[in-house]
């Protein structure tokens, strides 16, 4: 399909939701969960990683494993797709973005009100939940992993493990605004992590117009009425902005 044709939609829509996935981030130099396990990493899969019983197994392994990502995500920048979607804001009576991300990226372009689905690799919280919460990583307490000032149990990454439920407020409202929306863009995801995949449906069965924007070929190319077949720093520049 080309880009008249998505363009010729996106004039038309008022109200717009944008779900994003690892490709647009990967735009910007962070590598996917799995192309991370690389190096020391390379013997590791997720269950050692990147679940509640891993870290209350090994809290030092897993908050390592985590800070060297950190440091990765910090020297991301945003791309010329993440500024697109921040400088559209206006166009439009609203445009939802919703993330599978868990780099920030989105908000470090300018974006507001972004739903994050999968939570942020920058922010940390109290394991047991008392409450304390931290959105900054050089703000955090010493430690490997730090200490909750609150309750003295380890603080854990503010990101949604394998095992663990999507936050139902956030799910509740990107499938709400999914429904409201008149065109749904889905960039580079691969749509086979739920619940997060079945929001294109949603909308569809809502009646909105859904388009899948990918490089690749995706789980989700068979619900989209337009499938344009490139990176979002290609697409949503041309699409977005005037001209």
């Amino acid at each position: 399909m080309t880009l008249a044709a998505v363009r010729t939609l996106l004039q038309d829509a008022r109200r717009v939701a944008v779900l994003t996935g690892a490709g647009m981030s990967a735009e910007s130099g962070v590598p996917t969960f799995r192309d991370a396990l690389t190096g020391l990493w390379s013997n590791f899969d997720p269950e050692q990683l990147a679940t509640p019983q891993a870290f209350r197994a090994n809290p030092a392994l897993v908050w390592r494993w985590y800070s060297e990502r950190r440091d990765g995500v910090l020297a991301a920048q945003p791309h010329a797709g993440h500024l697109a979607l921040a400088r559209a804001t206006e166009r439009f009576d609203s445009l939802t973005l919703i993330t599978q991300n868990v780099d920030g990226l989105h908000a470090r372009a300018g974006s507001t009100d972004v739903l994050e689905l999968h939570g942020n690799i920058l922010h940390s919280r109290c394991l047991d939940e008392c409450g304390v919460h931290y959105d900054h990583p050089d703000h955090l307490p010493a430690g490997a992993p730090p200490r909750c000032p609150g309750c003295g149990a380890p603080l854990r990454p503010g990101v949604v493990w394998f095992g663990e439920s999507l936050d139902p407020a956030v799910l509740s409202r990107a499938e709400r605004l999914v429904a409201q929306a008149q065109v749904v863009l889905v960039v580079g995801t691969s749509g086979l992590v739920y619940p997060a995949a079945g929001l294109p449906s949603i909308a569809r069965r809502a009646g909105a117009k859904v388009v899948v924007i990918n490089p690749e070929p995706s789980a989700l190319d068979r619900l989209a009425h337009l499938v344009l077949p490139q990176t979002a720093a290609q697409a949503l520049p041309a699409l977005l902005e005037p001209g």
